[in-house]
């Protein structure tokens, strides 16, 4: 898998899915402005993973939000399965609090066989979650606070896009999410 094949597909997802489906609507501004990184990462242990994710935050931290918003850390080497994903963001987690940075960034988690706790694989509103490669994404808390404060009503947020990835039609579901067996 090369690095650029994997930084457009995320990107793809990323267009399409999340930002042409509205499932955060936070995100088509930082996007339009460039401030989303997409770090496309081969490591094949989970030591290397951490290091990758380190590096990524360090470099968050060492720019503003108006040059650098947030990173989608893109996993192409492991992880695969769903299971060992959820297990290392308990690392990710322990990460954050090992380098202080627990209250300054959050992540989000997204991966090609995402899967709600109280859902069936089959469930449409696991591909809300869904992308191409498992990623993490890195969230400046600061700057998610700021937005939530001029939305109206975030708590519908997931709501809302369970209600429009329903909606989809299978042949819209294949367009959108092509690197999912439908």
């Amino acid at each position: 898998m090369t690095t650029s094949r994997a930084e457009l597909e995320t990107r793809q997802w990323l267009n399409d899915v999340v930002i042409g489906l509205n499932l955060c609507p936070f995100a088509h501004k930082p996007n339009k402005n460039n401030q989303i990184k997409v770090a496309v990462s081969a490591a094949t242990s989970e030591e290397q993973l951490l290091a990758f994710i380190l590096l990524e935050l360090r470099e968050l931290d060492s720019k503003a939000p108006e040059a650098l918003e947030t990173t989608l850390v893109v996993v192409t080497d492991m992880l695969a399965d769903f299971m060992d994903y959820n297990f290392f963001l308990d690392w990710v987690d322990a990460l954050l609090r090992q380098e202080d940075y627990e209250g300054i960034y959050q992540i989000a988690s997204f991966h090609p066989d995402y899967c709600f706790g109280g859902t069936e694989p089959e469930d449409a509103e696991n591909l809300t979650n869904r992308s191409p490669y498992p990623t993490i994404h890195l969230i400046r808390e600061a700057s998610m606070e700021k937005v939530l404060k001029h939305y109206p009503n975030p708590e519908a947020i997931p709501d809302n896009n369970i209600a429009r990835v329903e909606a989809l039609t299978d042949k819209e579901k294949a367009r959108l999410f092509p690197y999912l067996i439908l």
